[in-house]
């Protein structure tokens, strides 16, 4: 008897316990915490701004719950904890998705007062930078300074002449890891026509055994600096999430920036057109030198 009265109990806890779980969907924007998002009236100013997304890799870090924000028509806005369901967090945590704005479909629940989500499906309806644009900084002259791995100082600015591709990562990433395998085919491909990939990882110096290892097991072949931030990122352009990747001309502007993993395709494409205008720009210069060199031939009559 004790036995059937005790799988009875245990039934009716999962029958409470799941219809306490609503099945539902939800249309809102992930935050990182409910201070961020109450810093303004987000009716006139979105969340999503570069200095946001900035502050919401120290509310991670702190250990701050990530948040759905829904707005109803009335203005009012609840938060939403989010949990992991069938959908997994794309990394450690939702970084990588704070900012966006999205539909999510899973089960809610309310314990203490606080509304939890637990996350079964997800799509991505807009990114930050479609939400809240950030400043154009193509054209603008970069510049950075990290170290390597043997902890000697590199700049930026002293490979001006090449084209750049700036990607910037962490042995932790797991989107980096899919794009390692294209970066390295690419310097193979373009390193004799000037093109310099360079890794900026998230790691610190302290850190460059975790590098050193993951550079073997990925066959990274370019050159990796140390130290890049969350303000490095935001000079180019980028968010917080990694990856985020910046191509830089020749001159030492930057010339596209890509958030997210970089398609190899449209990487080639936008290397192929700086090479093919840098090589009809030289091929201008040395007709127009050939010109100068030609002495004026004036005729004689005879």
């Amino acid at each position: 008897m004790k036995i059937i009265f005790a799988s009875l109990f245990l039934l009716m806890s999962c029958a409470q316990l799941a219809s306490a779980q609503t099945a539902t969907k939800l249309e809102g924007q992930i935050v990182c915490c409910e201070e961020c998002w109450r810093r303004a009236d987000r009716k006139t100013v979105p969340f999503g701004t570069p200095a946001d997304l900035a502050k919401s890799v120290e509310c991670v870090g702190n250990g701050d719950p990530t948040l759905l924000a829904v707005t109803a028509q009335d203005g009012k806005t609840t938060f939403y904890q989010l949990e992991e369901g069938r959908f997994k967090k794309p990394g450690k945590n939702w970084l990588e998705l704070i900012g966006s704005r999205v539909e999510v479909t899973g089960a809610a629940r309310m314990n203490k007062e606080k509304h939890f989500l637990r996350v079964n499906e997800l799509q991505v309806l807009a990114t930050p930078q479609q939400i809240a644009p950030h400043p154009d900084v193509i054209g603008t002259e970069a510049e950075m300074v990290l170290r390597d791995l043997f902890g000697i100082e590199q700049k930026l600015s002293s490979l001006r002449g090449r084209l750049v591709v700036l990607n910037f990562w962490a042995t932790y990433c797991a989107p980096c890891r899919k794009e390692m395998p294209d970066l390295a085919a690419i310097q193979n491909e373009y390193a004799a026509l000037g093109v310099q990939v360079v890794g900026a990882s998230a790691e610190t110096l302290a850190e460059q055994k975790e590098v050193r290892d993951y550079i073997k097991e990925v066959k990274v072949n370019f050159p990796i600096w140390l130290g890049a931030t969350t303000e490095d990122m935001a000079r180019f352009g980028l968010g917080p999430a990694l990856p985020g990747t910046a191509v830089i001309g020749r001159d030492g502007k930057i010339v596209t920036v890509f958030q997210g993993v970089v398609k190899a395709a449209d990487l080639r494409k936008q290397l192929d057109t700086l090479i093919a205008r840098s090589q009809s720009e030289v091929k201008e210069q040395v007709a127009a030198a050939k010109e100068e060199k030609e002495p004026d031939v004036s005729s004689v009559p005879s």
